[in-house]
Parts: structure tokens; sequence; C-alpha cells
């Protein structure tokens, strides 16, 4: 018997504020919008790119994210470069937001792999890395992932 073959569809957040939350993923992912419905009590975004649905907003929540709660931990995007995770970040604070960790960063120590970890307007702890490129900074968690502990 063949293993399942799966891999990352779609990931559906839950949001306080659809207007705001489709421009910031719009912005800083350079996410196209698919479908939407922008009025009534069923408020959703469809966004992603290259005809690939990547991630579902629905405003159906209150408050900020819970990150001390069991559930999600971070969701995380892979850039094709280190360049690109650069011009997110410089859109992350063009925007106002400012990165958990200083600036483009290893995913450990002696990694060359790593990006820039951030917020969005609800509090879901984000991630945009590339897999090469970021050790030209120190890693901010002496013995553990950088992605583990922001």
């Amino acid at each position: 018997m063949s293993a399942l073959a799966l891999r990352t569809g779609h990931v559906g957040l839950n949001v306080t504020d659809l207007a705001r939350s489709t421009a910031f993923y719009r912005q800083v992912l350079e996410l196209e919008i698919y479908n939407e419905q922008t009025d009534g009590d069923r408020r959703y975004a469809l966004l992603g790119r290259d005809g690939a649905l990547m991630v579902t907003l629905w405003q159906q929540s209150d408050g900020a994210f819970p990150a001390d709660r069991p559930g999600l931990h971070h969701l995380s995007f892979q850039a094709p470069d280190i360049e690109a995770v650069h011009r997110a970040e410089a859109v992350l604070r063009g925007l106002g937001v400012q990165p958990l960790h200083d600036g483009v960063v290893p995913h450990g120590e002696g990694a060359s792999s790593g990006g820039v970890f951030f917020t969005d307007p609800d509090g879901i702890r984000l991630e945009i890395y590339a897999p090469s490129g970021a050790d030209t900074a120190p890693a901010p968690t002496k013995g553990a992932p950088t992605c583990g502990f922001f």
C-alpha cells in the first residue's frame, strides 16, 4: 500500500476585520483576491497566487489571537530567496509592523535558512523565510529554533 501523498493546501484564519486583514495579507504576501463576500453576516476572502489558493480569511472573531493557548503556533511562508524576504520586511516596516526579532534572522545557530517573524493585525504569528542567505545575522535564540520561541 502506498503512503498518502499529502501537502498543505490553504490555511483558514479567523479575523476581526476582513477589510483590514485582506489588505494586510495582499500587501505583505502579494496575494490576489479569488473570491470574497464583504457584506452581510458571512464575510470572507479567498486569497492566492498563480491559481493556487493560499489563505482564506473569515470575519467571525473578536479580540486578539491567544498565543498562550493550544492551537496554531505560527504560519510560515517560504520565499524564493533572501532578497524576497528583505522586500517583505520593508513592506512590513512600511505598514508600521515591527518584526518580533531584529529583522531577518536565521532559524538557529549555524543555520543559513531564516526569515522575518511578525504578527498580523489580529496577533497571529507569521514567518516569511528563505532556505538560505539568513546567516549574515546572529540567531536570536540560543540552543533552540528561532521559529519556536518568539
